[in-house]
């Protein structure tokens, strides 16, 4: 079949993605490189992959997938010959009745489609993705399919034992006497749980007896039917036994943590051991760091979901020369991630960036990142202290929880330094009164504060199941939201299906409410201004608060009405 093929060039300026006088820029590029226009103008820095992806579709007149959302199916993935994915660059994406359905970046090469098409014996339908999303999803698929591989061989997983000379892998055989169906749960329920994308495993002791439960997206679901209560002490000891915790101990509270290698792979965990009436409980913090890396390559306060309107504000504090830079939310909002983004998107060579965090949970290139160690009585003061004699410029402290780490972090803001941190507080005013009642100097604290940024996140509805729904007004009223605010507006609610396990929500978006300190504000905190007060002044200077914010994205579509009566409220008033 000819198509009647357009130049890509002409594609791109009617879409308004360069300007002519860049299409003579790249033609003449193209003579050095002796590459394709597309992928010229993606090098210089002119033009999104995902734009180019986009061009190429309307060129060839084959349809545009974004893949946002998309995750590999490991079974169609493993139908085909190894590697091939790999070798010809494209994605399967489904098999259907009229033959395989693939997504490719760039269509031009029909000489190596028609090669595939004669050696996998079917039909080939063509689809165009960004090539950085198809590389991305193949390679997470190649390491679900290693993990999948591993695991499949009796879910051997290593136990990994951090020595002073490195990593020890310690075999289960000299570490427990429990019995094999025990362990064998405990690593499926590890594997399962990276699968669904859990961010902890609850494990927890009722009459009923044993349920496990996992945290996906903030929210916990059931992962198995009750188990007996007999299994209960064999589980929880198997834990305590991986964390090198006391097994003999079952009446007061115990913290530990390990680190399993799968295939390839190492992921941390913490484990939290608490008494009930029932025996004991446990939580597990899963800390895949390698997913986190991989998911916030391309980390910035866009992908985060952080509200448009607040970015150049946003982006303009955490460029100033010094001050302080606090996130506050509860823990699993999301601050230590918006630190991250924050820090990339500000790193650069002239500046020495240090970190103190308890744990480091990703690695950042080109950070000094210190990690946390009570035990050795490395804690977040002595850490700061030694860290301002580095000669830094720029310094994030995972968490503020005591005076003298609150006093070090306001001193550093004052003398030059430019200050990232966190603290547990409900919103940006809740933050004021709690370093107060910490006993700092409030004319100091007030002083180095640049911006408070309170942060939720907020469930995403699937894009592939999501309904419209229609509220009268008294039902918007009802629930908290004015009509006035979703006037116009194609409104969507939860339903549920394969590809979000029938929740309805796949992913998090964030909810901010960013108070930035003028001299105004700061001589009201100084005065001890009611925060009604405080309040009506932040809003008339373009605060825009938590519940506001979630409005918002229900608004857009992106979340519904009942996720955001879930993670804020209508303040009476």
């Amino acid at each position: 079949m000819k198509f009647q093929r357009r130049k890509i060039g002409e594609i791109l300026v009617e879409m308004g993605a360069i300007a002519p006088a860049e299409v003579e820029l790249v033609l003449e590029q193209m003579g050095t490189s002796g590459r394709r226009f597309g992928q010229t103008a993606v090098d210089h820095g002119l033009l999104k992959d995902e734009t180019l992806a986009q061009s190429l579709a309307e060129q060839f007149q084959l349809p545009y997938v974004a893949l946002d959302d998309f995750q590999a199916d490991p079974e169609l993935l493993a139908s085909l010959p190894t590697g091939t994915p790999m070798q010809y660059h494209f994605l399967p994406l489904e098999r259907n009745e009229r033959g395989l359905v693939i997504a490719i970046d760039d269509p031009t090469q029909v000489e190596e489609f028609d090669n595939l098409e004669t050696m996998l014996g079917e039909n080939l339908i063509l689809n165009v993705a960004a090539r950085s999303k198809i590389e991305r999803l193949l390679e997470r698929a190649e390491g679900s399919k290693r993990v999948l591989k591993e695991v499949s061989e009796d879910f051997k997983l290593q136990l990994v034992k951090e020595t002073e000379k490195g990593e020890e892998v310690l075999s289960i055989e000299k570490l427990t006497a429990d019995t094999s169906p025990i362990i064998r749960l405990i690593d499926s329920t590890l594997f399962d749980a990276l699968k669904k994308r859990a961010s902890d495993i609850h494990i927890e002791s009722n009459q009923d007896g044993v349920i496990i439960k996992y945290r996906v997206d903030g929210v916990l679901y059931r992962a198995t039917e009750p188990l007996d209560l007999r299994f209960q002490g064999p589980i929880i000891s198997r834990i305590k036994i991986m964390s090198e915790l006391d097994i003999s101990e079952r009446r007061i509270p115990q913290d530990g943590r390990f680190k399993v290698r799968l295939g390839e792979k190492s992921i941390d965990f913490r484990v939290s051991i608490m008494p009930s009436i029932f025996g004991e409980d446990a939580v597990i913090r899963i800390l895949d760091k390698e997913s986190i890396a991989a998911d916030l390559k391309g980390l910035t306060l866009e992908v985060l979901g952080f509200p448009e309107r607040e970015l150049p504000r946003f982006r303009r504090i955490i460029r100033e020369p010094y001050g302080m830079v606090l996130v506050t939310g509860p823990t699993g909002s999301g601050k230590t991630t918006t630190l991250y983004a924050a820090l990339t998107e500000i790193f650069n060579e002239e500046d020495k960036i240090i970190t103190i965090e308890d744990p480091v949970e990703y690695q950042l290139k080109g950070v000094v990142q210190i990690p946390v160690n009570e035990k050795k009585g490395l804690t977040f003061a002595r850490g700061l202290r030694s860290i301002l004699r580095h000669d830094p410029d720029k310094i994030m402290v995972g968490e503020i929880r005591d005076p003298e780490t609150a006093q070090i972090a306001v001193q550093s803001a004052l003398t030059g330094h430019l200050v990232f941190t966190t603290v547990h507080a409900n919103n940006t005013f809740d933050v004021l009164g709690r370093f107060l009642h910490m006993g700092l100097d409030p004319y100091n604290f007030v002083s180095s504060l640049n911006c408070v940024l309170a942060q939720r996140l907020v469930r995403r509805l699937c894009d592939h199941c999501r309904e419209e729904v229609e509220y009268s007004d008294a039902e918007l009223i009802e629930a908290g939201v004015s009509p006035e605010d979703v006037a116009g507006r194609t409104l969507y609610h939860e339903k549920g299906c394969r590809e979000c396990n029938g929740v309805g929500f796949h992913g998090r978006s964030a909810i901010v409410e960013l108070l930035e300190l003028d001299d105004e504000l700061r001589e009201m905190i100084m005065q001890r201004t009611p925060i009604s007060q405080l309040k009506k002044s932040a809003r008339s200077k373009g605060s825009v608060f938590l519940r506001d914010s979630a409005v918002e994205k229900f608004a857009a579509g992106i979340t519904s009405l009942r996720e955001v009566n879930r993670v804020t409220f209508a303040e009476k008033g």
